[in-house]
């Protein structure tokens, strides 16, 4: 039994068509990360995936030794100075990418030794 593969035509419109032709044409040469900032296509201030999943995952161990000790945010807020929006963002991963001074004060707050690397 053979079975043929039949391939759907999709109607498309022109600007569709044009779009599509258009990211065709800026992915053809795989532009890497700075080629893609010196272009402006992306910010700067782009993380690799690796160092932000540890930053998250700093946060996460941060959060649970919050929970651990007791604390509420309110609480941090007032021992670290930082805004109790700012910490909430922080725990729920709305922040983006936190510099080292800001976890390193959320981190002293609730009694835990930042990693120095």
């Amino acid at each position: 039994m053979s079975s043929k593969h039949i391939q759907k035509y999709t109607a498309r419109t022109a600007v569709d068509r044009e779009r599509r032709r258009t990211a065709r044409e800026l992915f053809q040469d795989k532009p890497s990360i700075d080629q893609q900032v010196a272009r402006g296509e992306l910010s700067a201030n782009t993380v690799p995936l690796g160092l932000y999943v540890r930053i998250h995952q700093l946060l996460h161990a941060l959060n649970k030794a919050r929970v651990s000790a007791g604390l509420s945010l309110a609480e941090v807020a007032q021992r670290s100075g930082m805004d109790k929006a700012v910490l909430a963002n922080l725990e729920n991963g709305q922040h983006g990418v936190p510099t080292l001074a800001t976890r390193a004060r959320y981190a002293q707050a609730v009694g835990m030794r930042f990693p120095s690397r």
